[in-house]
């Protein structure tokens, strides 16, 4: 069952092109990573999936719906931007942080199970301030599950993050992909991590240029090649500029 659909999705900002033409579907249950280098689009496709970004032609579709006709979707959706913004001095505790927008009576089971699922439930009384990098970002994924979303959108989050908490980070990942059935939609640069954990790859630099299996792409030395050499015109491009 296809759970996103997107189609010619194209985005100008002032007569520059962000997304040309970029079709793509997210079946249901789904480990999509998105990779591309820097400036590639992958922010701005994410933008217009959450309905921040309206100037777009083209059409998103989730759960069958267009939606430019109803935001009804975005309760179905957990979103964990690259790197939250928030005040280091900020006094509130993990367990508020992830209580934030949900009823009273939801709060106290809800919060605990899904810092179970991050493995921080022990920690939900310290302020978040105090917490490492990896760790607030694993607060910030609890938060987007307390609405039991189907679908888990992430853009970068690993950004920052020491390596021994990033491997804690995708395999709670895996783990909400195979025993919770969440579809996750992840970007990344990092190809082995991709390589690794998503079952499919779309391959983005403001066109797409694949989206299929990650076997696929990763045992596919021309396509590799491709991605490389996009890479580099679009890091050489930036320098440029």
């Amino acid at each position: 069952m296809k759970l996103v659909e997107i189609e010619n999705l194209t985005v100008n900002y002032d007569g520059i092109l962000a997304l040309d033409n970029v079709s793509l579907s997210v079946e249901e249950k789904d480990f999509l990573g998105i990779i591309g280098p820097n400036g590639a689009g992958k922010t701005t496709l994410f933008s217009c999936m959450l309905g921040l970004l309206n100037n777009y032609q083209g059409e998103i579709r989730f759960f069958g719906t267009n939606i430019r006709k109803s935001k009804q979707y975005l309760h179905q959706i957990g979103y964990v931007p690259q790197k939250p913004v928030f005040e280091k001095n900020f006094p509130a505790t993990v367990a508020e942080v992830v209580g934030m927008g949900l009823t009273k009576n939801q709060k106290e089971k809800t919060i605990d199970k899904v810092l179970q699922k991050v493995w921080l439930h022990e920690l939900s009384h310290r302020r978040i301030g105090d917490l490492s990098g990896g760790q607030q970002q694993r607060v910030f994924i609890a938060k987007a599950l307390a609405n039991d979303p189907q679908i888990l959108i992430l853009d970068e989050p690993v950004t920052g993050i020491d390596s021994q908490s990033k491997d804690l980070f995708y395999q709670i990942l895996l783990d909400l992909n195979k025993k919770d059935n969440i579809t996750i939609i992840w970007s990344s640069h990092d190809l082995d991590a991709v390589a690794k954990l998503a079952t499919k790859v779309a391959c983005l630099n403001r066109t797409l240029f694949f989206h299929g299996i990650s076997e696929e792409f990763f045992h596919d030395e021309n396509l590799l090649k491709m991605y490389s050499e996009s890479s580099m015109q679009m890091h050489m491009h930036h320098h440029e500029d």
